[in-house]
Parts: C-alpha cells; sequence; structure tokens
C-alpha cells in the first residue's frame, strides 16, 4: 500500500457510510442531536457577556478592593437633560431635572435605593444631570431592560422643549446588549439565505442546495446547545458577540467542507455507474483534506484558552465545539443524506458514468496552463500586488474608543457627547483609585498633579482601611489620551510612600484589556502559524514546502489586514481597528483559508504519482478551481453577513475576513501556491 492509498479503517468506515443502511446512520446522528438539545443542562451564564478583563490586571485588583466599601456592587448611570432649542436652562426646567432623579430612583428593576444626589447644572447653564446608582452585577438582557426602564421614565414627564439621555458605564453596555437583541436569529437566518442562494448557484439544481444546508443548519443548533454546556463545564459566561460568531463559523466551514465532498462526488460520478461507489470514493478523497482543515481550525481555537482575556477564552471553547460538530455532521451524516438521495440529487445537470471530464478543458483549465507556464512571472505578479495591499497596515491605529464601538445611533453615544459638551469629559466614568486611608491625602495631591486630571475628590473609606479616590480626566473615554492618563496617574500615585494605591475604572480597565490582548497575539499568532507547519509536514512529509505555505498564509492574511484596514477606514469611515480584530482576523483567515491548500495540495499530490508534478498540478488546479472559489464566495459571504450586526468590531472582522478569504480563492490558491509547489516540486511519477 502506498502512501495515497486509504487505511482499511478508512475504508470499512466509508463503507458503512454510502451503504443501502447508511440512512440508519442519518437517522441515528439527527435522533442522537435531538436528544442533545432537548436533554442538554442550561448554561445560566448564557447571554451574559464575559468578563473580558484579565485577573491579574491592576484594574481587576481595584474591583476586588471595591467590594469592601460601602457602595460595593452600584455603578452610577447619569441622565442628563438639556434643552431642545439649545438655550439655558429655567428654573422650571431645574425642577423639573429633580423630577426626572425621583422617577428614576422609584424603578424597581435593579435600582439602588441609597441617597440621592443633588442635580449638577453645567458652567453654560445649557445641561442638567442627575446620577442614580444600579446594582453593578446586572449583564446582558437585564441589563438592557433595566437601563431601557430609566430611560423611558427619565423622558416621560418632561415638559415640552427638554430632551434627556442616559449614559455611563452601564448605559453603554444595555446598549451593546440591546444590538443583540433578536440578532443572532436575524444573523442566522440572513446566512442561511445567503449560503442558500450561493449553493443553488453554485449546484445549479433547485434540491441539492437543501441536502448540505439542512445539514449544516442541525449542526449549526447542536453546536450552540453542546457549546454551551462546555463553556459552563469551565465556567466561562459568552453573548451574543460570541454565539453569532461561532454560528458564522459553523456555517462557513461547514458549507465549505460539504462542498469539497460535493464536488468530488460529482466528479466520481461520471467515473463509476453505481452512486454509491462514486459516494465512497468521493468520501476517502475528501475526508483527509476535511479532517486536515478541521484539525487545524480546531487547534488553532483552543489556542485562544491560552490567553489571560476571559472573552477571547469564550469564544475559543465555544467556536471549536461548533467546528468540530460541522466536521462530524458532513462526514457522518451528509454520506448518508446524498447516498439516500442519489444521483438525481444533480438534477437538471445530473453527471452519468462516462461524461466528458470537465478538467480538460474550461477557464480553469487555462487558468493552470497558463501558471504552469509562467510560475515565477505570476508568482512575482501576485505577491507584489499582495505587499501592496499589506502596506495598508501602515500606520494603522488599533483600539476604538467606547463611543466609537456603535455603528448606529445610541443613547449612550448621544449622551456622552451631551455631557462632554458641557462639562468635563470624564465626568460621565470617572477614573478610580484607590489607596491605603493613611496616605489617601498624599495621593489625591499626586493625582492632582498630573496632566490631563481635571479634579480629585475623596469619596468613601473601607472598614478594611483603604479609601476611595474619584479622578475626573479630560479626556474621551477609552481614547488615546485617556490611557496616557492612565499610564501617568499610576506612575504618580505609586510613588506615594505608604500609598499602596492603584488605578482602576472602566479607562483602566479598557487600558489592561488592550494590554493583554496585544500580549495574547504576540504569542498565539505565532502558535497558530507553528500548528499550522506541523500539519502541512505531517500531511505532506516534507519541510521545505510546508514551510513556504505557511509563509505565503501568514502573508496573505496580512494582505487581507492591511486592505481590510484600508478599506474600513477610507470607504466606511471607520476611526481605528478594535483591538481584538487583528487576532481574530488573522486566526479565522489562516485557520479557515488552510481549507483550500489541503484540498489542492492533497489533490495535486494524488495527480502527480500519475502524471507528474507539472501535469499534476494542472490537473489539480483544474479539478479544484470551480470547487474552491464556490467554496470561498460562500465562506466570504457568510463572514461579510455578520455586518449585520450594528457593533463596528464585528463589521470590521466581517470585512477582513470575507476580503482576505476572496484573496486566499483567487490569487493565492489559484495562482501563488501551484507556482510554489511547481518551483520546488520534482517531475516524479509512481513506478
Amino acid at each position: 500500500m502506498t502512501r495515497n492509498q486509504p487505511t482499511s479503517l478508512a475504508r470499512q468506515l466509508a463503507t458503512v457510510l454510502t451503504s443501502k443502511l447508511s440512512w440508519l446512520v442519518l437517522v441515528g446522528v439527527i435522533l442522537a442531536s435531538g436528544a442533545v438539545m432537548a436533554l442538554a443542562p442550561t448554561n445560566e451564564s448564557a447571554g451574559s457577556a464575559p468578563d473580558s478583563l484579565p485577573p491579574e490586571a491592576q484594574s481587576a485588583h481595584v474591583d476586588e478592593l471595591l467590594d469592601d466599601f460601602p457602595s460595593a456592587g452600584v455603578a452610577p448611570v447619569i441622565a442628563v437633560v438639556t434643552r431642545t432649542d439649545g438655550a439655558q436652562l429655567t428654573g422650571a426646567d431645574v425642577v423639573a431635572l429633580t423630577g426626572v432623579a425621583q422617577r428614576m430612583r422609584a424603578v424597581e428593576r435593579g435600582v439602588d435605593a441609597g441617597p440621592a444626589a443633588p442635580p449638577v447644572i453645567s458652567d453654560d447653564k445649557k445641561a442638567g444631570l442627575v446620577t442614580v446608582l444600579v446594582k453593578g452585577d446586572v449583564t446582558g438582557f437585564e441589563l438592557r431592560d433595566m437601563v431601557g426602564a430609566l430611560r423611558t421614565v427619565a423622558s416621560d414627564g418632561l415638559p415640552p422643549g427638554l430632551t434627556s439621555n442616559i449614559t455611563g458605564g452601564p448605559a453603554f453596555g444595555a446598549d451593546i446588549a440591546d444590538s443583540f437583541s433578536g440578532a443572532n436569529t436575524t444573523l442566522l437566518l440572513v446566512t442561511a439565505l445567503v449560503v442558500a442562494v450561493l449553493l443553488i448557484i453554485t449546484y445549479r439544481s433547485p434540491i441539492l442546495w437543501l441536502v448540505p444546508l439542512i445539514v449544516v443548519a442541525i449542526a449549526d443548533r447542536l453546536a450552540t446547545v453542546v457549546g454551551s454546556v462546555v463553556a459552563g463545564w469551565f465556567g466561562l459566561s459568552f453573548d451574543g458577540s460570541t454565539s453569532g460568531i461561532t454560528s458564522v463559523l459553523v456555517f462557513g466551514a461547514g458549507t465549505n467542507y460539504a462542498l469539497l465532498l460535493v464536488s468530488r462526488y460529482r466528479e466520481e460520478l461520471r467515473v463509476h455507474a453505481d452512486h454509491r461507489d462514486a459516494l465512497r470514493t468521493a468520501w476517502l478523497r475528501a475526508a483527509p483534506a476535511i479532517l486536515a482543515s478541521n484539525a487545524t481550525v480546531v487547534v488553532a481555537l483552543l489556542l485562544l484558552l491560552v490567553t489571560p482575556l476571559p472573552s477571547i477564552r469564550s469564544l475559543g471553547a465555544l467556536a471549536a465545539c461548533g467546528i468540530v460538530i460541522a466536521a462530524i455532521f458532513v462526514l457522518i451524516a451528509l454520506p448518508g443524506a446524498l447516498a439516500l438521495c442519489g444521483r438525481g440529487l444533480f438534477w437538471p445537470v445530473v453527471p452519468h458514468d462516462g461524461d466528458a471530464d470537465p478538467t480538460e478543458s474550461g477557464v480553469w483549465h487555462r487558468v493552470a496552463t497558463t501558471v504552469a507556464a509562467r510560475p515565477v512571472t505570476i508568482a512575482a505578479i501576485a505577491l507584489l500586488a499582495m505587499s501592496v495591499c499589506a502596506a495598508g497596515l501602515i500606520g494603522v491605529k488599533v483600539g476604538l474608543s467606547q463611543t466609537e464601538q456603535f455603528r448606529v445611533s445610541a443613547d449612550s453615544v448621544d449622551g456622552y457627547n451631551v455631557v462632554a459638551q458641557h462639562f468635563s469629559k470624564g465626568l460621565a466614568d470617572p477614573v478610580t483609585v484607590v489607596a491605603r486611608t493613611r496616605g489617601a491625602d498624599a495621593v489625591a495631591k499626586a493625582a492632582s498633579r498630573v496632566d490631563g486630571v481635571q479634579s480629585v475628590r475623596i469619596t468613601e473609606t473601607a472598614p478594611t482601611g483603604w479609601t476611595r479616590i474619584a479622578v475626573v480626566i479630560d479626556a474621551d473615554p477609552a481614547s488615546a489620551r485617556a490611557f496616557d492618563t492612565i499610564v501617568s496617574l499610576r506612575t504618580a500615585v505609586s510613588a506615594v510612600p505608604g500609598g499602596d494605591a492603584l488605578v482602576g475604572g472602566s479607562d483602566a480597565k479598557e487600558y489592561d484589556t488592550r494590554q493583554a490582548a496585544r500580549r495574547s497575539a504576540l504569542v498565539v499568532i505565532p502558535l497558530i502559524l507553528a500548528v499550522l507547519m506541523l500539519i502541512l509536514m505531517v500531511l505532506l512529509r516534507a519541510i521545505v514546502l510546508p514551510l513556504l505555505l505557511v509563509v505565503v498564509t501568514a502573508f496573505s492574511a496580512l494582505t487581507a489586514l492591511g486592505a481590510g484596514t484600508f478599506l474600513s477606514e477610507h470607504v466606511f469611515g471607520f476611526g481605528a481597528l478594535d483591538t481584538n480584530v487583528i487576532l481574530f482576523a488573522f486566526l479565522f483567515l489562516v485557520a479557515l483559508g488552510v481549507d483550500y491548500t489541503y484540498f489542492l495540495v492533497l489533490r495535486a499530490r494524488e495527480e502527480a504519482v500519475k502524471r507528474g508534478t507539472r501535469d499534476g498540478m494542472i490537473r489539480a488546479v483544474s479539478a479544484t478551481g470551480g470547487v474552491i472559489t464556490s467554496a470561498g464566495v460562500v465562506l466570504a459571504a457568510v463572514f461579510v453577513v455578520l455586518g449585520v450586526l450594528p457593533l463596528i468590531t464585528l463589521t470590521q472582522l466581517g470585512i477582513i475576513v470575507g476580503l482576505g478569504i476572496l484573496i486566499d480563492t483567487f490569487v493565492v490558491r489559484t495562482c501563488v501556491v501551484p507556482c510554489l509547489i511547481l518551483l520546488a516540486g520534482t517531475d516524479r511519477r509512481a513506478g
């Protein structure tokens, strides 16, 4: 047996999955899935936003110390009132503002019934604000509902000519949660519709598209349940963003796997009289590429578990479960469905035994012949064009401020802008400094001398000997200026003898999170490339070619990041890339794009045994060009669907990954990889 021949175990499994009793396997998978979905325990933390703060961060230690203060467990929500005509507030308006505070404090859901703070009027007399405290442990849709109730009572009863906005940390969290209200259903429906349309175009059949789509849809629903259970085992929570990305991955990868299998099945139907024999051969030929690709994606996602960020770990665990389930359904359930339906599933273009081989002509044969004739020239042109795109990363700004998170209007952002226009920018969410009580005065004085600090106020003391200090800074939340002030503030207060001061609060948390995300990217990205290198070495039993393929794959990801960054900034007008976009985009582009590398390289190796390296590559590109293109377009479209969600982070991720998949499909796998194999290979034939 040569290394290209499947093992006896693989043959036995393929026989079972394509036999006349294969429908029993299909029914068994469906029944087992239904049982799991019906009986699986509920993860109580599902729907709650996962904590994005690393536990060892300074701001996390501040949160721990704040648990001992009298105000522990509460967070401020700010209602700001202005006149619609921009005029100064009248005495009656100030009275109305007091009424706003009373109505908000009367809301039972999540509002802390502490003492009421008096209204604060801006120096220009054009805005007034009141603050109420809400329970800090309220998250997700419960937080959305609570803030929604506060907004309703704040606006109700206002005299004509006045308008109100609700802002502050909880309000931002509520608007993020609200952006996912019904979003998963919308995302699922749009994704399914996009996949259905593209499958109809790909297969040119009114019925064939239903089979893989139904199989992948069931896999997606099961993946949501299993992922929730697994996340619960490890104490992880997830929100709409995490589950939305997971659904996109399951649909994208599952459809890709199905396309690879069905494409080879249709090809084998032209050389086998029995459709079950054709399906068996197709399964044996496509399964290695699917398994290798799946292993790469799963390992890459599991590498996210090494990061200190709980939100990233949640995505890694959830998505890894989903990708495994997608592969199981395509390799175990889909063959039974295809075998049951038979050759007629491809109607009206039904392939028959003895039909002409379409790979000996057509557009992909011409492309393959051209690439094989001029590998150096084509590779040089392609790499030069990719270099130009990658240059878009030069000078990229990473990190969206809190007010830049939304692609659509959000009341929390509008409220913050009103506060920033009439009050100090940091008034809506002051920085929190915690210091030893004996050194609190000295720490407060040191903080007041820091550039960018507008006011410092000692607010309360805990019985444990710690004092809380509120520091208002003159900077937009989560902006570069805010982070510079946080760093300077930490340096200044830590130098006070006996103060043991720590700096926390929203800006400090975001700074610590971004620093941890950057460190995570520096660790995870090399590990992903190392895993890809090892899998390719095992698969190809070579060293030089896997190294070249890994370099090209990484360069392809950088190309997409550069081009996507340019589009994000200059076409869509986004101010910066979100912190996690680079890591997620690189991971998805490398892990998912490698599908096509495996499929092409394994087919080229199979054909090279009979035809030699050059003719084998021409045959491989001719045979796989259509399916790789179709799979790439489907996968890119699925990621672009993330743009239906109102968060800029997901829109950016969809743009970059979608664009990268297209670059990978039409340039890298069609031109660059074949050129490298031709330049690195030898013309050997089977003896």
